[in-house]
């Protein structure tokens, strides 16, 4: 299972790194992207293999713009540890978790070759500031994997706020990782922050030995 979550993520970043979040529909916002990424990371394939930290660099760059991470570094920490923390172990967290990201998904995103992703049709609207879209990735061997984005309107740009693949939703995933940490860490915030990225890194040991 955290193999195909692993894969249909990779794609997931995909079709999310370097879109235009001001597009005028969430759609646009998806379809746009997948285009231009391939393109670079045709271009600068064998660069990233070679330095690994620049490939994580350059993803942190390009997602900036699109990923709310402030609203996702809030859902995963939920109420109960986010409104305790302070500004500082916000921005803190947010820096940690999108390494943790980059650094967990980077390599597999440089193995992709040619796979299939589709941009289905209809966005399904969930009020003027909250859009649902949905997107099919097929694998080397054929299989498909849905994908459906939460996506949410701020400041007039469309942002990713959430990712379920394959039916494993990835805000619920890290939000039960977070509350283990501080259940290890005895409820120590600054240490969980601390050690996120090794905490993540953990998941993905674990996932490369299924």
């Amino acid at each position: 299972m955290l193999a195909k979550l692993r894969y249909g993520f990779l794609c997931a970043l995909l079709a999310f790194s370097g879109l235009s979040a001001a597009a005028t529909d969430a759609r646009t916002v998806v379809e746009q992207t997948t285009q231009e990424l391939l393109g670079d990371l045709a271009a600068n394939k064998e660069l990233y293999r070679a330095d690994p930290t620049a490939f994580y660099n350059a993803m942190d760059n390009i997602l900036g713009d699109v990923v709310d991470a402030d609203g996702i570094s809030r859902s995963v920490m939920t109420v109960r540890y986010s409104r305790r923390a302070t500004p500082e172990q916000m921005q803190r967290f947010q820096e940690n978790f999108k390494r943790s990201l980059m650094q967990f998904y980077g390599n597999a995103l440089l193995e992709y070759d040619n796979q299939g992703i589709r941009v289905l049709p209809n966005e399904i609207a969930q009020g003027d500031n909250r859009s649902e879209v949905r997107m099919e990735v097929t694998d080397q061997k054929g299989v498909i994997y849905p994908v459906s984005y939460t996506m949410v309107k701020i400041n007039n740009q469309w942002r990713m706020r959430n990712v379920i693949i394959n039916g494993i939703n990835l805000g619920k995933l890290f939000r039960d990782q977070f509350a283990e940490a501080m259940q290890r860490n005895a409820q120590d915030l600054d240490r969980v922050i601390d050690t996120w990225v090794d905490t993540v890194a953990k998941t993905r040991a674990a996932q490369e030995g299924a």
